[in-house]
């Protein structure tokens, strides 16, 4: 009986490790690395200089983005315009989503365009507010609200007003 008993506290022991997986283990699920990250800590450092470039949805950047970043979406994303608004390649840039998995594919596109100095935001907007670094709603006021794209995704979202998604549509 102790055996049958220990051998299933093992089992649900090792099931808990397994559904604790990290930020890390989601990136390496979701990117192919093949852009290098940023952390907040760095870009929230005094004196940077980079361009930001939102890769969630307009109606996510509505509830929040990070201060001056402009909004180029992912499902509508035009490289013909960001080429337009950033001429300069050379020019420093950082991409960011939800959690940084999105914003790896529109980097990677502006790397294929010759862009040469860009970076995916380790964690997105949802490690940003983590750490506790203001985001900025419509009318550029703080807020604490920080949209989630999903219920699955929020999780990920620790501090903050979670905003779960309402999609535009044309009666909007």
């Amino acid at each position: 009986m102790a055996k049958s008993t220990l051998h299933i506290l093992t089992f649900l022991i090792s099931i808990c490790g397994f559904s604790q997986e990290s930020l890390d283990d989601l990136l390496k699920r979701h990117n192919k690395n093949n852009v290098p990250y940023v952390s907040v800590q760095e870009l929230a450092m005094p004196d940077t200089k980079v361009t930001l470039l939102d890769a969630r949805e307009p109606f996510e950047y509505q509830v929040s983005h990070l201060k001056d970043a402009i909004c180029v979406g992912y499902d509508n994303f035009k490289l013909k315009k960001v080429k337009k608004d950033i001429p300069n390649k050379d020019e420093p840039i950082i991409v960011y989503c939800s959690l940084g998995i999105r914003s790896e594919t529109i980097a990677a596109k502006l790397k294929k365009a010759g862009y040469t100095n860009v970076r995916n935001l380790y964690g997105g907007i949802f490690e940003w507010k983590n750490k506790d670094f203001t985001v900025y709603n419509s009318k550029e006021k703080e807020t604490d609200s920080i949209h989630t794209f999903s219920k699955e995704w929020s999780k990920w979202l620790e501090k903050g007003k979670k905003v779960y998604p309402k999609r535009a549509t044309n009666n909007d």
